[in-house]
């Protein structure tokens, strides 16, 4: 389980079928071969550790459902160490298990802020609220906007330099993860029917 504030980036080294090696050296210390790790928002199990990066396996299943397909050498990935026990809670609960891929629809400066605007398969509109929480790429953002399938953000500017997203472009796909609490109280109401 992770919090969607991101502390690191790495660099995709490699991604080669099934295998995905990122260079993060300010995280090397703090891996074990087995663990958790959050790539993108895709939480994934670390199977090597070297001198400067380290390794993950990506199942079928995986590449299908996420982005992670898309990505190529020299990348920038949002990395995040899975949320333990003795640390606040920032952010939100994120799973690691993406619902749908997105696209960037537009990026636009406002003041300090980027506004950045995603389109998503209407079929998901019933998790997104309106100033609640989501998952793009793994980051905790605050949709608003909500609009048949798109939502905005605003992306502070301590977000946009620790993250992915000052890399990224319109047309981009990206990882979108709803709410846990939000589709736990829209299983229980379909239940209820």
């Amino acid at each position: 389980m992770f919090t969607g504030i991101i502390t690191n980036t790495g660099i995709v080294e490699e991604r080669c079928n099934d295998l995905l090696v990122i260079r993060a050296e300010q995280l090397l210390n703090q891996l074990a071969l087995g663990a958790s790790i959050a790539v993108n928002g895709v939480c994934l199990t670390v199977t090597e550790i070297g001198v400067r990066s380290f390794s993950t396996e990506l199942s079928i299943e995986t590449v299908r459902r996420t982005t992670l397909g898309d990505l190529r050498s020299g990348q920038v990935v949002n990395l995040e160490l899975p949320l333990t026990l003795n640390k606040g809670i920032d952010g939100h609960l994120v799973l690691g298990h993406v619902d749908t891929i997105g696209k960037i629809i537009m990026i636009k400066q406002r003041g300090r802020d980027h506004l950045m605007t995603f389109s998503y398969s209407g079929s998901f509109s019933r998790y997104l609220v309106e100033k609640g929480s989501v998952a793009i790429d793994g980051i905790s953002l605050t949709p608003f906007a909500l609009s048949g399938e798109r939502f905005t953000c605003a992306v502070v500017t301590a977000t946009l330099s620790r993250t992915n997203l000052a890399t990224r472009k319109v047309g981009e796909r990206v990882n979108i993860e709803f709410d846990i609490l939000g589709k736990y109280i829209q299983r229980m109401k379909s239940d209820v029917h």
